[in-house]
């Protein structure tokens, strides 16, 4: 059996970030900023055992997510087995990668079916940067809207000194969403709350906003995820100002994306008004997920 599970904190960060470098395929769901954003949330718990981060998820339910390392170095059936309880807890969010891998060890004891809803939606940086020819005319015409209306984009990086305009802004689109009343919108507030107060904290945080007449009104907080993708955790823009959705998102795949082959945009959770919209984008790949069940014995 593994060692004991804690809840993930700050404290081995540095015995994460070595195993994440180790990793594969790096979706947002396990970077350290979001596994410590909502560890409260999820109540997430981890267990270092030798080359592999393992992560279990306790609320609503008890379940087990993906873990983080050396998967290619493996033995499977001796760390899956070794899990408490695995043979009758579900594995979730697994990416495809690590699914072909168990497969490839375990045959038909594995089991899975594609999680939609867990599916990172994956951009071109480029598409996003310059938004080009007729596909995505709507979306350039919000972004010469807010330029026509507000002038040429005021985009700054982000740095420590502008966390509380960060935090103005998401305090002003809280209340305009009714955040009181979704226990999904005050779990994100709280997640992003967390990770706000620890910045210093975590490797490869990038940030971008956007200032009009000296006032801060969308921004965007992403993350270095390896050399050909960068994501985003968090993105936020105040009601009432023409395209600045459109206008933010564009400006952080022009900078902060640079370089970078790809925008991991992070999933749409099955909501379907929000699926719409990420499908407007128009998504060159996904990075696909899975449940999982594993059977064990003879």
């Amino acid at each position: 059996m593994q060692g004991r599970f804690d809840p993930v904190g700050l404290e081995e960060r540095d015995a994460f970030y070595e195993l994440w470098a180790r990793t594969p395929v790096r979706s947002l769901d396990y970077t350290l900023p979001n596994l410590w954003g909502w560890q409260e949330g999820y109540g997430l718990e981890w267990s270092f055992a030798g080359d592999l981060c393992l992560v279990r998820q306790t609320v609503p339910t008890v379940c087990y997510w993906a873990p983080v390392g050396d998967w290619e170095g493996a033995d499977w059936a001796s760390v899956l087995s070794g899990m408490p309880h695995a043979a009758s807890t579900p594995f979730m969010r697994i990416p495809e990668g690590l699914l072909r891998i168990w497969q490839g060890q375990l045959g038909d004891r594995v089991s899975a079916c594609e999680d939609r809803g867990q599916w990172e939606y994956l951009y071109g940086q480029k598409d996003l940067a310059t938004l080009p020819g007729n596909r995505f005319h709507k979306k350039r015409n919000h972004l010469n809207a807010y330029v026509k209306a507000y002038g040429d984009p005021d985009y700054r990086i982000l740095d420590e000194t502008m966390v509380e305009d960060v935090l103005a802004v998401q305090d002003l689109w809280c209340q305009w969403h009714e955040c009181e009343n979704s226990p999904s919108l005050i779990a994100e507030n709280e997640a992003m709350n967390r990770v706000l107060a620890h910045l210093d904290c975590f490797r490869d945080l990038v940030g971008g906003s956007l200032y009009i007449e000296g006032r801060m009104v969308a921004f965007s907080i992403g993350e270095r995820l390896d050399p050909a993708n960068i994501g985003v955790h968090y993105e936020k823009g105040l009601s009432g100002y023409k395209g600045v959705y459109q206008t933010m998102n564009a400006l952080f795949a022009r900078n902060a994306g640079a370089g970078y082959a790809y925008v991991n945009r992070a999933q749409d959770l099955d909501e379907e008004g929000l699926r719409q919209a990420k499908m407007t984008y128009l998504p060159a790949d996904f990075l696909r997920k899975y449940r999982v069940s594993v059977a064990f014995g003879d």
